[in-house]
Formats: structure tokens, C-alpha cells, sequence
């Protein structure tokens, strides 16, 4: 890509597609001969060594240099500053999503995918153009089964946010590592969410002594605040919440003043949304909001299913984590357990949280003691099958109950077995439920 491809002086126009792929072109070489191979702090911490500055300097010279043509005279440093803004941020997200997501089974890849949607969406060019600041506006909601990594995904996608370059500073004007705010919903009651989520003025209730800023207020405008156990939350603050998403202002306790949120809200649950709503117990105004973007995190047992395989990959992963040093020979006892004491197509009904206890168990006492219902369970149910002990009606009312206990949620349920959800939630027999922990 030398000078005399673009510094022509006849490149006086082009049409819009050639210009476009001219664009695409360009903005490979520089992704690649710049940003990719440059770790995350070496891009954002300027501090040590002007390493991001001088991957900047580089970048922004190549640019004017291989866009110089006449045809590119709309073309300038500002555009140079965010392309390599949205660079550096294809770059985290890469990292993000990589270092979060375990699995190379289809649907940990499909998850993958659908992170990568939430960040960019699924034009990249218009992303580029317009989107990169709005989309911070559209809340994602994260569904899944317990243990699936719920907070992870929610990790990768705040820590992934578009950064805006300052070319005269060198420098991006906020730091990627304190994007993220989580909250654990469930262990807070109503009052305290309240005040944590809007803060307070002094005097408001009881034993609020001083005013206190509320998570909302402290979420940085390019960082996203994490509501984790959205199920959990009670209806009034619903009603505030879903102010947040439409106007993007809210108050605090005992406060009249408006103010504004900048930030992304994330949002997870392993409850089924769509029956709280027929329970009451959920808007479905603030359904529909936080469902404009969902991301469904599959079940241990949905990647192992699709690749039985991953199981390794997956316990050599966590025990990277967990025994820096030893993680080969702790990852081949762990394999070594698993295939000596637990039956073929274990169901691991604790997803990736519980193969992670199981890693550390072995670690410490060579050995790991699973839940053994969900096992037995549905030992009994095949096993009554296959002695043709089951009607029609009671097995399908099993392997309903079954997928969905592994799955979660009605709809993944429906969809996995082709049946409409109002059906499978018919054949769910809620007292085996309970026996496997749900």
C-alpha cells in the first residue's frame, strides 16, 4: 500500500461503491498494522512509555497518507481520531468478549456473536457513522439459566463501549477499566435499591445523615451500570426504572432536581420475564424496553450436547484461572475425575459456576461431590421409559420438564423442543421441578 496507489493526483472521484471498499480496505491495513497486535494498555495507559501516543501518531500519518487522494478531500484529522476510536474499540471488544465467554462449542460461538451485535450491531459501517454514541442508549437484557455467566457477558459488553479520541490531548478522555458498575438486586431490599440506584438527600428517611450520589449518578457516561436479578426488583422501582430508559433522567430520594444518565443499563435474570408478567409481578412496558436487545446465555449441558469435547477445553480454561502454574496437570485430574465418577452426559445443572467449584475441589481435595437430584432424576425418567412405564402424555411431560430445568426459560424450552410456549408451560410438572432444584 504505497503512496503511489492513493497520492495520485487523477484519483479526482470515485464512484460510491469503490470509495467504499476503498474505505474498507484502508480501514483493515491500519487496524492491523496499528492496533492489533498493541495490547489494551499499551493503547489506553500513556503513561508507561507513550505507547499510545505513538501508536496514534502512526496511525494518523498513515491515514492522511493513504487518503490523500482528491476524492478523499472530506477526509480529515477528526475522522482519523474516530476511526481510531472505533478501532481501539473493536480491539477491547475482542479481548472482552474472548476473555469472557468460555466454550468453543456452537452456542458459546453464537453467544459470542450475539455480544458482538450488542456492541457494534450488525452493520459495522453504520455503526461507524451514527450509531457509536446512540447505542449506549438501548438497554440489553441477558437471560440464561443460573451459573452461565450472566455478569460476564454484561462485563464484556460495558468494557467494549466506544471511547472518544482526543487527537490534541493523544489520549481517550475516560479509562475503559471503570466502565463497569454491577449491582446484585436480590441482596437489596426496595429502600436500599432505591437510594443505591438514585441516591439520596440528607434527610430523606430515616438515617440518611448526609446526601449520598446513587450508582446511576457515579455510572461514568461511557460505562453501563449493571442490574443483575432484575426479576427481583420491586414494581414501584420499576416505574422509575423505566423512566431512566425512556427519558434518561431521574431523581433522587427526597429530591426534585432532574438529572440526567448517560450511561448503558444492562440488565440480567434467569426467571422467565414473560411469566412474571402473567403473575403480575412485572411491567410489561419495561419488558419490551430492556427486550429490545436480549442475549440468551446457553446451559453447560446445551454447549456439551452440540460438543462433548469443549468439556476439555473448558476445565483447562478455569484452571488457568485458578492454578496459575500447575493448570495442565490440575486440568488433566480434574478430566481424570470427571470421566472416573460422574455418569456419561452429567448435566452439570450449575452450568459453568459449577464445573469452576468443581476445578477447585480437585485442587484442594483431589475429589468433588456433586448435586446428585438432577442425576437421579433423570436416571428415573429413562429409565422408566425405556421399561415402557411411561403413557405418551407423562413422557412428554418429562423431557418438557427436563429441557427446561437445563435451559431456564420457556421460550429457549419451545424452541428447542418446536412447541409453542403456552404448551411446554402446560407439560412442566412442578413437582419434579422442585426435586431438581428449581
Amino acid at each position: 500500500m504505497g503512496a503511489g496507489l492513493v497520492g495520485a493526483d487523477r484519483w479526482t472521484s470515485l464512484d460510491a461503491r469503490t470509495r467504499e471498499l476503498y474505505d474498507d480496505l484502508v480501514t483493515y491495513v491500519l487496524y492491523y498494522r496499528h492496533i492489533a497486535h498493541r495490547t489494551i494498555e499499551q493503547l489506553f495507559n500513556t503513561s508507561r512509555g507513550k505507547s499510545g501516543q505513538v501508536a496514534w501518531r502512526k496511525f494518523s500519518d498513515d491515514y492522511a497518507r493513504l487518503f490523500a487522494a482528491p476524492a478523499f478531500d472530506g477526509y480529515h484529522i477528526d475522522s482519523a481520531a474516530h476511526l481510531y476510536g472505533c478501532l481501539c474499540q473493536v480491539r477491547r471488544a475482542f479481548k472482552h468478549i474472548f476473555d469472557c465467554i468460555l466454550g468453543e462449542s456452537a452456542p458459546a460461538g453464537r453467544l459470542r456473536e450475539a455480544v458482538w451485535q450488542s456492541i457494534f450491531t450488525h452493520d459495522m459501517r453504520r455503526y461507524r457513522r451514527s450509531l457509536f454514541r446512540s447505542l449506549r442508549e438501548l438497554p440489553t437484557l441477558i437471560t440464561g439459566p443460573s451459573g452461565t455467566g450472566k455478569e460476564l457477558v454484561a462485563r464484556a459488553i460495558a468494557c467494549s463501549q466506544y471511547l472518544d479520541f482526543d487527537p490534541a490531548a493523544e489520549q481517550f478522555i475516560d479509562d475503559p477499566a471503570v466502565a463497569f458498575t454491577p449491582i446484585n438486586l436480590s441482596a437489596l431490599s426496595p429502600t436500599l435499591i432505591e437510594s443505591e440506584l438514585f441516591g439520596h438527600r440528607r434527610g430523606s428517611f430515616t438515617g440518611a445523615d448526609a446526601d449520598r450520589i446513587g450508582w446511576f449518578e457515579a455510572c461514568r457516561p461511557h460505562g453501563a451500570v449493571f442490574l443483575d436479578e432484575i426479576g427481583e426488583l420491586d414494581m414501584g422501582i420499576q416505574v422509575k426504572l423505566l423512566r431512566v430508559m425512556q427519558q434518561r433522567t431521574y431523581t433522587r430520594l427526597g429530591d426534585s432536581e432532574e438529572r440526567l444518565f448517560a450511561g448503558k443499563i444492562i440488565a440480567a435474570t434467569n426467571r422467565d420475564l414473560a411469566a412474571e408478567i402473567d403473575a403480575g409481578r412485572f411491567r410489561h412496558d419495561l419488558y419490551y424496553r430492556l427486550c429490545a436487545d436480549r442475549i440468551e446465555t446457553p446451559s453447560l449441558s446445551q454447549q456439551l450436547i452440540e460438543r462433548p469435547q469443549a468439556l476439555g477445553g473448558l476445565v483447562h480454561f478455569i484452571a488457568e484461572r485458578v492454578a496459575p502454574g500447575e493448570s495442565t496437570s490440575v486440568a488433566s485430574e480434574t478430566l481424570e475425575w470427571i470421566d472416573g465418577n460422574l455418569p456419561p452426559g452429567y448435566s452439570w445443572p450449575g452450568n459453568i459456576r459449577e464445573l469452576e467449584q468443581c476445578v477447585r475441589n480437585i485442587l484442594v481435595r483431589r475429589e468433588y461431590t456433586p448435586r446428585n437430584e438432577p442425576v437421579t432424576e433423570r436416571t428415573g425418567w429413562l429409565a422408566a421409559a425405556e421399561a415402557s412405564e411411561l403413557t405418551a402424555e407423562e413422557l412428554v411431560s418429562a423431557y418438557a420438564t427436563w429441557v427446561y430445568s437445563q435451559l431456564g426459560t420457556y421460550e429457549a424450552t419451545a424452541a428447542k423442543l418446536g412447541l409453542d410456549r403456552r404448551t411446554v408451560k402446560g407439560k412442566i410438572d412442578r413437582k419434579w421441578l422442585e426435586g431438581l432444584g428449581r
